[in-house]
């Protein structure tokens, strides 16, 4: 399961998640280590696009954050991957700093949980793409894909 922060312009339009040039960029590294986008839950923390695509305000993460976990419970996923700060901040601790600590696993609430950059973050720098892409090869390897080094 793959947890962005909110839906952007094109996701709303469409109705379905990560389809903007973000999800085109997302749908890359998944095909290059090995995972079928089919395969994969994603979802976000708030449901609604913020104005101005602007970050969500965490009173509407708190109001969101109940759906979540209800698709959480539902969808009983292998491993959680969190796209970006605002889902890392939200799900594993409030002063996450992707930067620092995208790449790592963290035992969270009983399930294993990851954050790596948002792909609309990696549109924007493209230099952090390596590191994303050691990140994407990580979960592969978690889900038993890929190569074991």
């Amino acid at each position: 399961m793959f947890i962005g922060e909110g839906p952007g312009q094109q996701e709303d339009i469409q109705g379905i998640p990560f389809v903007g040039s973000a999800g085109m960029l997302l749908n890359d590294y998944l095909t290059a280590v090995g995972i079928r986008r089919e395969d994969v839950y994603i979802a976000n923390i708030v449901k609604c696009r913020p104005p101005k695509n602007r970050d969500p305000l965490e009173s509407e993460q708190d109001a969101c954050i109940g759906y979540l976990w209800e698709q959480v419970r539902l969808v009983k996923p292998e491993l959680i991957v969190l796209l970006g700060r605002i889902a890392a901040r939200k799900l594993i601790s409030s002063d996450f700093l992707i930067t620092r600590e995208h790449g790592r696993w963290f035992d969270m609430d009983g399930y294993k949980m990851m954050a790596t950059y948002h792909p609309s973050a990696l549109l924007r720098d493209e230099s952090k793409r390596p590191e994303a892409f050691l990140d994407f090869k990580s979960i592969a390897r978690e889900l038993g894909k890929g190569d074991k080094q």
